[in-house]
C-alpha cells in the first residue's frame, strides 16, 4: 500500500477514533474516590461495553502507559494497537481508543496529551 493512501486512511480513522475518545470522556461517569480505582476502572468500562476480569483491564492499562514510558510505544497509536490485541476479539476499535480515553487519566495522567495530539491530527 502507498504512504499517501496509509495516510488518508489514517486520517478517516482519526476522526472516527477522536469522536469515540470524546463522546466516552462525556458519557463516562465521573470518578468517584473508592478504596479501589481498579473496580472504577472497570465499572468505567462497562458504559462503553467492555468487559472482563477487572484485574486484567487494569494489568492492560498500567502495561499500555508503563510501554509509553519505556519508549515501547510512541503514540497514542501505539497504545491503541497493543490495547487492541488485548481485549476481546469482538472489542472494535473504537473501544480500544475508548478504553484509552478512560485508562490514561487514572493510570499515567500524564499520557492525556497524547489523546490531544489524536484530537488536533482530525481537525486537521
Amino acid at each position: 500500500m502507498r504512504i499517501g493512501a496509509v495516510r488518508r486512511g489514517r486520517s478517516a480513522a482519526t476522526k472516527i477514533i477522536a469522536g469515540a475518545v470524546f463522546a466516552t470522556l462525556m458519557v463516562a461517569p465521573s470518578a468517584v474516590a473508592h478504596a479501589d480505582p481498579d473496580t472504577d476502572f472497570a465499572n468505567q468500562l462497562h458504559t462503553v461495553g467492555v468487559y472482563g476480569p477487572k484485574d486484567y483491564n487494569a494489568w492492560i492499562a498500567k502495561i499500555a502507559c508503563e510501554r509509553l514510558d519505556r519508549g515501547v510505544d510512541h503514540n497514542a497509536y501505539d497504545s491503541a494497537q497493543f490495547v487492541s490485541r488485548q481485549l476481546s476479539k469482538n472489542a472494535t476499535t473504537a473501544q480500544a481508543w475508548q478504553f484509552l480515553a478512560l485508562a490514561y487519566p487514572l493510570y499515567c495522567p500524564d499520557k492525556q496529551g497524547l489523546l490531544q495530539q489524536v484530537a488536533e491530527t482530525s481537525e486537521q
